[in-house]
């Protein structure tokens, strides 16, 4: 396990240098001329050219990527262009919001979709999960959220609307405000989740084994969780695990809805403000996130499936 673990890891440091130099060329090049776009289109070519050598970027590209890329691995993005402040330190704030959020919508979609998915046929419950997947795909995160909010908030008043309470505010207090944010991110992820189980349930519940087992006179939960699903669930592992990089696209609408202060949130100030920095200290953590949830979701492999082993 180790030495795949090792393997995996070098590998997957030419990937990052890729992803992050396409991000970088991608944000500072192909968006235009961060000095031309930090101070508006009717900016002078003078005050251009000033704040172009202020920041370096009248510096070769490849240089400039070179130095973001150095100062990066040791943890340093640089000062924020809006409010001069460590980015560094603003994501260091921002992002236990947004990994606790996605933890929680990751766990609240795999749990939900493998276990409904999992029980045997009952026709009145398996409407209710078809009819709960539709919704979590089709409907945009807002639209569930503002449906909730007003749901739960204004009609019930069972939840406050909006707003982050912290852990030492209570958990209580904590947890009321996480229900909805967390039900809204998980609701596209349940969806997907659902029909890739789903699908992959009935065709292990077709094999030899499994009917070998249900001859066997095994009740159909037995069948069902111990048989079949270690099997089943293993493109819900690889999904997931690659959806844990990705949710921070998902958790740019619903940190918002919800004024959740988030690495969603901080996003979008960034691309309002032009904070190149920022988004670029973003992107990172999100491509960086992705690869590691990659190398995980390939490790729980061997740990859900034993007969599995990676080569």
């Amino acid at each position: 396990m180790l030495t795949v673990t090792v393997r995996r890891l070098l590998l997957a440091i030419p990937t990052l240098v890729a992803l992050t130099a396409l991000l970088f060329f991608s944000v500072t090049k192909i968006l235009g001329s961060p000095a031309s776009m930090m101070l508006g289109e009717d900016a002078s070519p003078s005050a251009i050219a000033e704040l172009n050598a202020r920041y370096g970027f009248d510096r070769p590209a490849y240089v400039q990527y070179v130095d973001w890329l150095k100062s990066a691995a040791m943890g340093d993005f640089g000062r924020s262009y809006t409010s001069n402040d460590s980015v560094g330190a603003a994501i260091a704030g921002a992002l236990p919001v947004t990994l606790e959020l996605s933890a929680w919508a990751i766990l609240l979609a795999v749990v939900a979709s493998v276990g409904l998915n999992s029980l045997p046929n009952m026709p009145g419950l398996r409407r209710i999960v078809v009819l709960a997947n539709l919704i979590g795909i089709t409907m945009p995160n807002f639209f569930i959220g503002i449906s909730l909010i007003f749901l739960f908030s204004v009609e019930l008043g069972w939840l406050p609307t909006t707003g982050w309470a912290a852990w030492s505010d209570g958990i209580v207090q904590h947890m009321q405000h996480m229900i909805m944010p967390v039900l809204t991110l998980s609701a596209y992820y349940f969806g997907a989740f659902s029909l890739i189980y789903r699908a992959e349930f009935s065709e292990v519940y077709r094999l030899l084994y499994i009917r070998t087992a249900r001859a066997k006179g095994l009740p159909p939960f037995k069948v069902a969780f111990k048989h079949a699903l270690p099997n089943a669930i293993l493109p819900v592992i690889t999904f997931a695990g690659l959806s844990m990089g990705q949710l921070t696209g998902g958790a740019v609408v619903t940190e918002t809805v919800f004024s959740m202060p988030g690495i969603g949130r901080l996003f979008v100030s960034a691309i309002a403000g032009r904070d190149f920095p920022v988004m670029l200290a973003i992107g990172m953590v999100v491509v960086v996130g992705v690869v590691i949830m990659n190398l995980v979701a390939d490790i729980l492999y061997t740990v859900v499936n034993p007969q599995i082993r990676l080569e």
